[in-house]
């Protein structure tokens, strides 16, 4: 027997859900059991059964049964199945649902064709509802023709995983007439992955190829039948035992139990198990069903809202629960509802496209799939956590970007989806301040990038620089910000070089991934504060046979310090500073004040001052820096060598009159008249540097982005 049509023994819980739908004299195709009660197939299986064009639209009525059998569990017993109502989608056409058509002969794919049966009666003994999962490209799968023999079983692996269908290639067997309907099994993870609808005939051309087969997937179905019960999942064992354990110290009365259990099996449209309910069956009933762990946390975080407020907010009581949860359904934080509602709302968002949006939340996540639609983006931020800081999960953040874009709009939808935000929120262990700090940040980054205009955001190459001492060699990680939003990582150095090999890999980065304007392009360096009187601005690349010139950073592109130290109580003096800049006057801290003691006093009773010249001793300019940075400067400037009254008065008067955007251009200009009068050596643009540490442009992993720095204080999510 080939090896790819052998039966295989771990296809027994297959075996126990697997149906046949009979026609007047064969099977015509197949099914799967669902509940105790509930048969998934296709429609056009249902309309061939009964004798009807297989894209018929009429929803059968229920004085039209459909017989089946269990092939695996009792052969020779014809069970009687009636179509539910509300649970039928004939083919069609088009994707919405208005006015729905057939779709035309050999179109592929098409949407709906499904339908769920109910039996008259119980399965008999033995037969077991089917676990089902998320479809995963690459896992090899198997389907069984309608009488459910093994020996014709075909094996696939899937290609495309996408709305409405999943494309797979046929490995072993041959896809005809029968197999629709019917299960798509993954063996390794031992579940349901979707139903066999269609296959695409090979044409002579296209002979060697491999035959493809279609299937609706889970996600598919859920959205063409909202109505749906919610489908068993595999036993799932990882993390169950810390679930057992918390929900003992969260609901000690045993009435706290039994009512958890009775709102849990009625929601998840399962039996209760009455007054013999135990924790184990409660976290056993949650585990087994898709979504029921995230049901069951809403369930559980109610009646400690009702009965145990104190145990939202102390350590060990509601914010373990969200951590082990996020153990035993890694993938789901929604509840079935909650998720329902929120893909209702995003089916009439039209001004935010789904590929921008994820890239816009998780900017590092390499060879992420690209989503056809906004509910199927939520299915990939479902599954990421928040980044460590950070309150809120990725999936909230692109619903609230969600809701920015079509405020902008003018769209309607923008209240609903900040409802939805805030009522979601609490569930997923993030309070309702940070939900509204992090949506008036988005905001205010948003006015303040469309207010600028076009030209507002310049190209920026920015290195975090790591020095060893004693700040001779360097190892570095460069990115590029373009102005959209997103920073990517594009040239990392693990191995120790020297400056000129720093300065010839930013060279290379601005020739070949932005564009050569010297007006436009900027260079950011970010340094430790012990690392900020580093010459960077004075680097160079020594010139060579192509170019005599040589590359001069600071010269030919503008360049600043930033520093790589941040916390919450620096950011908001930052933010203070900021708002201020256009109308603060500029601070001086001169020799008298480069005691760091002093330093920080003067700058507290000038909360309101940005932009800061220092001018004092060399050896103590590291420190009046260091406060700067504490007290949330945004702009620094300071000569590295002089440090007498003249210098302080001319950085004083270069800094005055100047825009603060337009503060590192002004300190490139002075740079080069210094080059451009050789004999004049006490130019005060020689030695002159600039620290412009504004961290709306922070590379996210180096640190969290600012608007998490000002979470309100409280305790730590999940």
């Amino acid at each position: 027997m080939p090896p790819e049509l052998r039966p295989d023994r771990d296809d027994e819980v297959l075996h126990r859900a697997f149906l046949s739908v009979q026609g007047d004299t064969q099977p015509v195709g197949a099914g799967v059991l669902i509940t105790r009660r509930m048969v998934l197939t296709c429609a056009h299986v249902v309309n061939s059964a009964l004798g009807r064009d297989r894209f018929a639209a009429p929803e059968p009525s229920r004085g039209q049964p459909v017989a089946l059998r269990l092939p695996h569990i009792d052969r020779d017993r014809v069970l009687t199945g009636r179509v539910v109502s509300g649970l039928w989608r004939p083919p069609r056409s088009r994707q919405t649902t208005e006015h729905p058509s057939p779709p035309p002969v050999g179109m592929l794919p098409y949407y709906g064709d499904l339908a769920v049966l109910e039996l008259d009666g119980d399965a008999p003994t033995g037969a077991e509802p089917a676990p089902f999962l998320a479809p995963r490209d690459g896992n090899e799968v198997v389907a069984q023709w309608a009488s459910g023999h093994a020996l014709p079983t075909l094996r696939a692996i899937p290609r495309v995983s996408a709305h409405p269908w999943i494309a797979l290639d046929v490995l072993g067997g041959r896809v005809v007439d029968g197999f629709s309907g019917g299960p798509l099994w993954d063996r390794e993870r031992q579940a349901v992955v979707g139903l066999v609808v269609a296959a695409h005939e090979t044409g002579p051309e296209q002979l060697g190829s491999l035959p493809a087969m279609y299937a609706i997937g889970l996600l598919s179905i859920e959205a063409e039948l909202p109505a749906l019960p919610p489908v068993d999942v595999p036993a799932g064992g990882r993390g169950r035992q810390r679930l057992l354990t918390t929900l003992e110290t969260l609901l000690p009365s045993r009435r706290h139990v039994v009512e958890c259990e009775e709102l849990l099996a009625a929601r998840l449209r399962r039996r209760s198990a009455g007054p013999a309910t135990d924790v184990e069956r409660l976290a056993g009933l949650a585990m087994g069903v898709r979504r029921g762990v995230p049901e069951l946390l809403g369930i559980v975080h109610d009646q400690l809202a009702e009965h145990r407020p104190d145990a939202l907010v102390e350590p060990g009581g509601w914010g373990a629960l969200l951590r082990v949860a996020r153990v035993v359904s890694p993938r789901e934080c929604l509840a079935q509802g909650r998720r329902r509602n929120l893909d209702a709302l995003l089916a009439r968002c039209r001004s935010t496209d789904p590929g921008a949006l994820l890239r816009l939340v998780l900017p590092y996540a390499d060879g992420l799939p690209l989503p056809c639609d906004l509910a199927e983006a939520m299915d990939v931020l479902e599954g990421y956590d928040p980044p460590p800081g950070q309150p809120m999960p990725p999936l909230l953040q692109a619903v609230v970007h969600i809701a920015g874009y079509e405020r902008a709009k003018g769209g309607e939808l923008a209240d609903d989806l900040d409802a939805w935000v805030r009522s979601a929120a609490p569930k997923l262990g993030v309070t309702v301040a940070a939900v509204d700090q992090f949506r008036a940040d988005v905001y205010t980054a948003r006015h303040a990038l469309t207010a600028a205009g076009p030209d507002a955001a310049p190209p920026r190459v920015q290195v975090e620089l790591l020095p060893v001492g004693p700040g001779q060699v360097f190892t570095f990680q460069i990115w590029v910000w373009s102005g959209d939003g997103r920073h990517e990582v594009v040239l990392t150095q693990d191995a120790e070089v020297t400056s000129h090999q720093v300065v010839e890999a930013i060279r290379q980065v601005l020739r070949t991934r932005v564009r050569e304007d010297p007006e436009t392009a900027l260079v950011e360096f970010f340094v430790a504060p012990a690392w900020l009187r580093l010459e960077v601005d004075t680097w160079e690349f020594p010139g060579g046979p192509d170019n005599d010139v040589g590359f001069h950073p600071g010269l030919t592109r503008r360049v600043v310090l930033r520093s790589s130290e941040r916390t919450r109580e620096t950011y908001a003096g930052w933010k203070r500073r900021s708002s201020t800049l256009s109308t603060s006057p500029r601070l001086l801290l001169d020799q008298r004040y480069a005691d760091p003691l002093v330093a920080q006093a003067r700058l507290e009773v000038n909360p309101q001052t940005g932009i800061v010249v220092v001018c004092c001793d060399r050896q103590q300019q590291g420190h009046v820096l260091r406060q700067c940075i504490q007290a949330g400067v945004h702009t620094v400037l300071w000569h590295r060598e002089a440090h007498d009254g003249r210098i302080a008065a001319d950085l004083l008067a270069l800094v005055e009159g100047c825009d603060p955007a337009h503060i590192p251009e002004a300190v490139r200009l002075e740079r080069a008249k210094a080059i451009a009068d050789p004999d004049c050596l006490t130019h005060h643009g020689r030695w002159l540097s600039l620290l412009h540490d504004g961290p709306d442009h922070r590379p996210p992993p180096l640190a969290p982005d600012p608007w998490t720095l000002t979470r309100p204080a409280g305790r730590t999510p999940g």
